[in-house]
């Protein structure tokens, strides 16, 4: 899968309809192909986004309300999923897998899915691969998502957490 370049990015928000996804984020720049941002609805913790040409948004971010890591991706071609029902999910880093529950989610009208976490392996693991693959429920894929400058873009979010003191 394959990331949108940072001016076709800009465009994208500014005028397509999916441009709600970016509307209370704070932007605090663009680090290696993805979006470092504020989300003042998880407690103001930081967070990397990009948005890929099949217009899949992945979002790993910090909620600082409940002191853990999120990973969540939205769809519109998800087609329905219930919001807050929980679904089993294993994400594949290069053969390293992670089974987890991930939680359904809408942003406006767009269905995502997304897994909170408490270990930092997970995180670290995202920062050190450049693709993860998702399985759904029946064990199908799901999608696989490009993990390019992950690494350096978690790094940034990372320091921008510390500077907001949680």
């Amino acid at each position: 899968m394959k990331y949108l370049s940072a001016p076709l990015l800009a465009a994208l928000l500014a005028f397509a309809p999916m441009a709600t996804w970016a509307q209370d984020l704070i932007d605090k720049g663009f680090v290696a192909g993805w979006n470092v941002m504020v989300d003042p609805q998880m407690g103001n913790g930081c967070l990397i986004q990009n948005i890929y040409e099949d217009l899949s948004v992945v979002r790993i971010g910090y909620d600082a309300e409940h002191n853990r890591g999120y990973f969540v991706v939205f769809n519109k071609a998800w087609g329905q999923i219930d919001k807050g029902k929980t679904y089993d999910m294993t994400f594949d880093l290069d053969g390293q897998t992670f089974d987890a529950k991930a939680t359904g989610f809408y942003l406006g009208k767009v269905p995502g899915a997304g897994v909170f976490f408490d270990d930092r392996s997970f995180v670290e693991a995202i920062a050190k691969h450049k693709v993860m693959t998702v399985f759904g429920q029946a064990g199908a894929k799901v999608m696989a998502i490009d993990l390019t400058g992950s690494g350096k873009a978690i790094e940034y979010a990372r320091k921008c957490q510390a500077a907001s003191g949680s």
